[in-house]
């Protein structure tokens, strides 16, 4: 824990890590912003450059990055940190309690932070690759990029702590090269500085020869890593992230107004952008293979960011019980380092699919954005509740929610209008991940409704009777179960029915085990409470939705405790064994509930069960989602009755004695 709390403070190494680990996806945006605002009439790029475009576009991408970015993440939202973590799924855990339809803006964010994540790979690669194309007009850019796609996700499952390593110099070599490029042509022109004047934004979106929203669709890009910046708030603590910001938007600012500059030099032509992408016109021809080196690794870096962001945001969903269970591994000792090979695999696809299908980095400019202003949206409404939680005055908050709901409901229309071109492609993969989680957390809300809970100290004697049974055979000396119930004074009726009558099992100690999983990200505590003095006891963990549930480690762990304490003796009964002080055998048991077929759930219901039924052949069993040692399992499937035999109506008729022949 010491080590996540040096990485809070503010030091030159925090800065350092950073800029490698948070910047990747804004700081790569300079190389397709521009090129999109020109380009944006969807015209071949046919249309010439004027000064109205070029000084507009400086001012939007200026004022979209200061209100945006600066005020609303930086500013603003970088305050809701859960104990040092951000995040969607963090901020949906600390406003939770405020009201049950939160967890929809949670879901669909997280959803649309995760589509994102199969583009902006794809964008950023083919960006800086397709640089080359100066040197080499007929170079096979798709093969390449997927080459460098196909590598990265290979290596994500060696962990990479130590690529990290090397992250932040890199970042700061980049961010430092566009700003020195940027001002090379700022001094050669110094009048550009007037761009930043929000008239010149105003006057663009108002003028009747360009498309507002095609215009805002294509500035928005330059805005669209700030997600990444609240999201990653745990790993470098707010104050690193709000300083090494000022380097980067005073570069990234920097690099914008040089190729505003180098624009208004070919004021009323035409030019072909993708190929002289403006990024790299300002680069001297010496130092152009440089640029496209530095700026590939750079997208590569801003790719890795995304990723790890994905690994992170689908742990958090499983703890949360919004997405199925799935294998997450902890390849290094770092903290926070986690891979989940499903997802890496189904991201790798993904990006795979998206170069394929849009071959150009241009033609994925369309299918940018969409996803990422749907989490926008969702992050503001989260935040409005956060800021009501911290009592701050309601008409703070409701400016708040009206500016962003305004800026970035004006930015989501502009990005709609690229639906046609591609922006179908992320929202419907948002749709598919959405289905997933909406349908796991409804699943489970269904099942819990039929769970029947009854009081355990009504079985008190009947249990601590049949321990000392001898005609009963012994089952194991220790028997574990797992159990939802959320108060020890209940227990599920189908634990008592699987002690009692599914062959009765007799123990030494039966204990019951139940994992709260609460808004604090790291937070390890237990409770213990003894329903029997040692006979029946109960284990309750409160984990925290970032902490691995390795329930089998943990209850050793509790265990070793207690007989420590003298608090419970573990040793087997049998005289043999006992005489030896020989530990006695550990069984865990997990009930599954299987739905059996029933006709109390609406068409809906039924349809979220059937695909529940196909999430749960692919996803992991509770078992080995617990961590639990599979040799000491077992699993016991019940049915979730669902109908009970008062509502069935059949009757008796008496048998006719000449029915026999």
């Amino acid at each position: 824990m010491s080590n996540h709390k040096d990485l809070q403070k503010l030091t030159a190494a925090g800065l350092l890590i950073s800029l490698g680990i948070i910047y990747g996806d804004i700081g790569t945006s300079p190389l397709y912003v521009f090129k999109a605002i020109i380009g944006s009439e969807h015209s071949s790029n046919s249309q010439p450059i004027t000064q109205a475009l070029v000084l507009g576009g400086v001012s939007l991408i200026f004022w979209t990055l200061t209100l945006q970015t600066t005020l609303k993440y930086v500013v603003i939202t970088l305050r809701a940190d859960n104990k040092g973590e951000g995040g969607i799924f963090s901020l949906f855990s600390l406003v939770r309690r405020k009201a049950k339809w939160l967890i929809v803006p949670a879901v669909v964010g997280g959803c649309a932070l995760l589509a994102d994540g199969i583009i902006t790979p794809p964008i950023t690669i083919s960006s800086a690759i397709e640089g080359l194309q100066v040197y080499y007009p007929q170079l096979p850019t798709v093969q390449i990029v997927i080459a460098i796609i196909a590598g990265l996700f290979i290596i994500q499952q060696f962990g990479t702590s130590l690529v990290g390593k090397a992250f932040g110099p890199i970042m700061f070599i980049w961010f430092t090269m566009m700003g020195v490029l940027g001002l090379s042509y700022i001094i050669q022109s110094p009048g550009i500085l007037k761009a930043l004047n929000p008239y010149y934004a105003y006057q663009l979106l108002t003028s009747s020869t360009y498309d507002a929203f095609i215009i805002l669709g294509a500035v928005f890009l330059c805005t669209t890593g700030a997600e990444a910046l609240y999201s990653d708030l745990g790993h470098c603590g707010r104050d690193n992230i709000r300083i090494s910001w000022i380097y980067v938007k005073t570069c990234l600012v920097f690099n914008y107004l040089g190729q505003a500059v180098w624009l208004l030099q070919r004021e009323g032509k035409v030019i072909d952008l993708s190929v002289n992408n403006p990024f790299y016109k300002i680069m001297p021809d010496w130092f152009l293979i440089f640029g496209i080196g530095i700026a590939t690794i750079a997208a590569v870096i801003a790719s890795q960011a995304l990723i790890s962001g994905s690994f992170t945001l689908i742990a958090e969903a499983v703890r949360l019980n919004l997405w199925p269970k799935v294998r997450i591994n902890y390849p290094s000792e770092q903290k926070g380092q986690l891979y989940v090979p499903s997802v890496n695999w189904l991201l790798c696809a993904g990006c795979i699919g998206v170069v394929l299908l849009f071959q150009h980095s241009a033609k994925m400019e369309a299918a940018y954005g969409l996803s990422i202003t749907v989490a926008m949206l969702m992050t503001t409404i989260l935040v409005s509740k956060f800021l009501q939680r911290k009592k701050i005055p309601a008409y703070i908050i409701g400016t708040f929610l009206v500016l962003y709901l305004l800026i970035e409901g004006t930015f989501l229309m502009g990005n709609l209008v690229k639906f046609v071109h591609g922006g179908w492609f992320t929202l419907s993969i948002g749709l598919v991940l959405f289905i997933v989680m909406w349908t796991w957390h409804t699943a489970r809300r269904i099942k819990n409704r039929y769970v029947k809970f009854i009081e355990i100290d009504d079985y008190f004697n009947i249990i601590k009777e049949m321990s000392e049974d001898e005609s009963v055979p012994k089952y194991a000396s220790q028997l574990v179960y797992l159990t939802s119930a959320n108060f020890n004074s209940e227990i599920e009726s189908k634990i008592i029915y699987s002690i009692l009558q599914k062959q009765p099992k007799r123990a030494d100690v039966y204990w019951l085990v139940h994992v709260d999983v609460v808004d604090e990200p790291y937070k390890r505590e237990y409770e213990v409470d003894f329903l029997v003095p040692g006979k029946l006891i109960r284990i309750d963990f409160k984990l925290g939705f970032r902490v691995e549930q390795q329930i089998n480690l943990l209850f050793r762990k509790v265990v070793e405790d207690l007989v420590k304490g003298g608090e419970i003796d573990i040793t087997s009964q049998y005289p043999s064994l006992n005489k030896h002080k020989i530990v006695g055998d550990f069984r865990f048991v997990v009930i599954e509930k299987v739905l059996s077929r029933s006709h109390n759930l609406s068409f809906f219901e039924r349809v979220i069960m059937f695909i529940y039924g196909e999430l749960k052949k692919v996803s992991l069993s509770e078992e080995r989602n617990f961590g639990l040692d599979l040799s000491f399992v077992t699993v016991e499937k019940v049915p979730l009755m669902l109908t009970s035999p008062d509502t069935v109506n059949i009757q008796r008729v008496t048998a006719s004695p000449h029915g026999r022949i």
